[in-house]
């Protein structure tokens, strides 16, 4: 076996970022961003008013009039110039006219006619945006980055109706079992519902991936053949169950036998031993246990990193934060334990009842994986730990 660091290093040797695509700013929530998007104008492209009130020239004192000679509103300039004594009534994002030096709010003043006049207490000016106060032309929205929608509303003011992303990763996934029936059939008394792909297709779209479920494949090297090449054009073919060594077992032999090229087998991590990854044909293929709290655990650990990387974010492992520990720990064993969890309000970490993998309603009250490294000593409660959240 070897540990879960050396089999993500793996999984991402296996990856290379794909092809960029071109598409509609409306369509590009979610993708990633791998051109760099420069500004074409400044933002606001003219010094423009914060509030609603009169744009005047000169020292702003109570007691002042002035004679108020036309009117500014946004995509409405005023195309005049304001002298002393003069002022222009103006609402917000409206250009400030030429010659004003500060907006006065409505509030401190009173109008009667064309004519104003300050009031006492006059609220500190000078409510101007300046030009490019936001951004310049030219100033830069980095990439790689996945875009999200303050992104996509900062690339719009910088006037871009289109960008460059990644392609989306297409992911064909594969259940393997006679055991298994889809969601909606009559199952036989020995038989289950066929549930874990449904969690993994959620995950990879969450990522930015196009996701299939395939047919389920049957115990049969005929059966696992022909969903095998159902899944042919997708960059990552995930299986689910049959990547052991019973006689049942059959993703492996039939893998290598299509021409795979495994680069492991088995990790030492608790749930998701039975763990296999390699290459067939242009496709990474990722082989994962059956039980399903392993193999949406492994799918947290191994999938969402390779997708990410597959759209160039770089190959990085799902990021961890710190909580107290709830309550007390045994030693942990010689395999890295991913323990489902639950962050409580107060802060702190708590492992659910029990860690079966096959409990699956356990796994979807926790919001967190707590990680346990090999040969973890006790923990006493209180003590820190690392987790990841489980945001997906």
């Amino acid at each position: 076996m070897i540990s879960v660091e050396e089999a993500l290093a793996q999984v991402f040797a296996l990856t290379h970022p794909l092809p960029t695509e071109t598409v509609a700013l409306a369509r590009a929530a979610g993708r990633v961003l791998r051109a760099p998007i420069r500004a074409e104008r400044d933002q606001p492209p003219f010094a423009s008013s914060a509030m609603d009130g009169y744009a005047v020239a000169g020292e702003v004192l109570p007691g002042n009039r002035y004679t108020v000679i036309g009117e500014a509103a946004a995509g409405h300039m005023f195309t005049g110039a304001v002298g002393p004594g003069q002022a222009v009534r103006i609402f917000t994002g409206a250009p400030v006219p030429d010659g004003a030096t500060q907006v006065v709010i409505q509030e401190d003043v009173a109008r009667d006619g064309d004519a104003i006049t300050l009031q006492d207490n006059l609220t500190e000016g000078p409510h101007i945006r300046a030009r490019g106060q936001d951004f310049r032309a030219g100033d830069q929205i980095s990439a790689p980055r996945r875009l999200r929608g303050v992104d996509l509303s900062l690339i719009a003011a910088m006037n871009h109706a289109e960008v460059t992303v990644s392609r989306r990763p297409d992911v064909a996934i594969i259940a393997t079992g006679d055991e298994l029936v889809m969601p909606g059939e009559q199952p036989r008394a020995d038989q289950i519902i066929a549930s874990n792909a449904f969690a993994l297709k959620a995950m990879a779209e969450a990522e930015g991936a196009s996701a299939r479920i395939l047919p389920i494949a049957r115990d049969t090297e005929a059966s696992l053949r022909t969903v095998f090449d159902l899944a042919q054009g997708a960059d990552v073919i995930v299986t689910i169950g049959g990547a052991s060594v019973g006689d049942h077992d059959l993703v492996g032999p039939v893998a290598d036998s299509l021409g795979a090229k495994r680069a492991f087998y088995k990790v030492a991590l608790r749930p998701g031993k039975p763990l296999m990854a390699g290459r067939l044909g242009q496709a990474m293929l990722l082989g994962l246990p059956g039980n399903p709290v392993s193999s949406i655990v492994c799918g947290h650990l191994f999938m969402r990193p390779a997708l990410r990387a597959l759209q160039g974010l770089g190959r990085y492992p799902l990021p961890t934060a710190s909580a107290a520990l709830a309550c007390e720990l045994p030693a942990n064993g010689p395999r890295a334990h991913y323990m489902r969890a639950t962050l409580e309000p107060g802060g702190t970490i708590d492992p659910v009842a029990s860690q079966d993998s096959a409990l699956l309603s356990l796994l979807a009250q926790a919001n967190a994986l707590l990680v346990r490294p090999p040969h973890d000593p006790a923990r006493k409660a209180g003590e820190q730990m690392r987790y990841i959240a489980l945001d997906l």
